[in-house]
């Protein structure tokens, strides 16, 4: 499949580019108080980014985040937000950011891409607005679904957990996973 073919290359030349700029690609689950003091009032302060408070960001590390440093300046990250459907986790790829310096080297979808492999016989969902951020979800193999492609317990569940937006603004994605098992999730 050429997606695939494409996807690797892309990883290879942003995994590239890290060690050419002295980046490290690193998956936490603990992260110092002042790091997570700067993601939540980053994610305030980003328009396309939903406030998320320091005491959500420590939940959702429970799941991992990837992180780009250089040094020991952060510049990205990438969470995993777990949500149940009934006995499912569903995991959520969340708070992306990349330092502007550093934008346009697909470090976005390096870090997409790390998280969603990391949860890839798992339920993956992603849910934004922003056109590269569905770009690259295709990229990686993820399938747009509408509300009406989903079971009532999942958009039940999304409702219930703030999650269900207006589907002209927003766009949910799923990994493959996912898709095969989408009508069935009760």
């Amino acid at each position: 499949m050429i997606l695939e073919k494409d996807i690797k290359s892309i990883i290879t030349k942003a995994e590239t580019y890290c060690e050419e700029q002295g980046l490290t690609l690193q998956l936490v689950y603990e992260l110092p108080e002042s790091v997570l003091d700067t993601i939540s009032e980053r994610s305030k302060a980003q328009s396309l980014m939903y406030f998320t408070s320091k005491e959500m960001l420590k939940d959702r590390l429970e799941n991992g985040c990837y992180l780009l440093k250089k040094g020991d300046e952060v510049v990205g990250h990438i969470f995993a937000h777990k949500h149940m459907v009934n006995e499912h986790a569903v995991y959520e790829r969340a708070s992306l950011w990349v330092k502007a310096t550093y934008r346009n080297f697909n470090l976005g979808l390096l870090l997409m891409y790390n998280l969603t492999e990391l949860y890839k016989s798992d339920f993956v969902i992603s849910i934004a607005r922003a056109t590269i951020v569905h770009h690259n979800n295709e990229l990686l193999g993820m399938k747009f679904v509408t509300l009406s492609q989903m079971s009532k317990v999942l958009v039940d569940t999304l409702e219930e957990i703030g999650k269900l937006r207006d589907e002209d603004h927003y766009k949910y994605y799923v990994n493959p996973y996912f898709e095969s098992h989408i009508r069935e999730l009760k």
